[in-house]
C-alpha cells in the first residue's frame, strides 16, 4: 500500500511540476488586446466575467467609483505615475496627457492585467479600468489594486 502511495504521489508531483512551466508560459504570452484606450471619453466596457473594474461600468459587478482631482491635471497624472513606479508588480505602457496604461503581473503565474486611467479635465475624474487578460475570475485582484491606488492617491499631498 505505501508502494502506492509513493507513486501516486510522484505522479502528482510530477504532473504539477510539468503543469508549471505551461501555466507560467501560457500567462506571460498573453496579446495585448487591441481595443485598449479610449474613445470618446469611454474605455472598452468589462466584459461578463467577473476580473474587471471600471468607473464606467454600469453594473455591481463591475463598477467603481473614479478618483476626484482638485489640481491640475498633470499633477494629478504625476501622482498616479509616482504609485505605479513604486509598485514592482507594474509596467508602464503608454501614456498621454490624459491617458496612462500599465501592465499588472501577479508574482506567481505572471497573469498580466491591464490598468488604464484616462484624466477627464471636464469633470476633474480620474476614471480608471482594470482587467485580466486570460481566465474568468480574479480572486477581487483588480478591485483590491484600484482600491489601494485610490487609497495610495488620496494619502499623497
Amino acid at each position: 500500500m505505501s508502494k502506492l502511495l509513493k507513486v501516486a504521489g510522484f505522479l502528482l508531483v510530477g504532473g504539477l511540476l510539468a503543469f508549471l512551466p505551461l501555466r507560467w508560459l501560457v500567462a506571460r504570452s498573453s496579446p495585448m488586446p487591441e481595443d485598449l484606450g479610449v474613445v470618446n471619453g469611454c474605455f472598452q466596457p468589462c466584459p461578463d466575467s467577473p476580473n474587471c473594474v471600471s468607473t464606467q461600468a454600469s453594473t455591481e459587478l463591475h463598477s467603481i467609483a473614479p478618483i476626484a482631482y482638485d489640481e491640475d491635471t498633470a499633477v494629478a497624472q504625476q501622482k498616479i505615475l509616482a504609485i505605479l513606479q513604486t509598485d514592482p508588480s507594474m509596467t508602464l505602457i503608454s501614456q498621454t496627457p490624459t491617458y496612462i496604461h500599465a501592465e499588472a503581473r501577479s508574482n506567481l503565474w505572471q497573469f498580466v492585467d491591464d490598468v488604464e486611467f484616462f484624466f477627464d479635465e471636464a469633470d476633474s475624474l480620474i476614471q480608471f479600468r482594470s482587467a485580466s487578460r486570460l481566465g474568468y475570475g480574479d480572486g477581487n485582484a483588480n478591485r483590491q489594486r484600484m482600491e489601494a491606488i485610490r487609497k495610495a492617491y488620496n494619502a499623497t499631498p
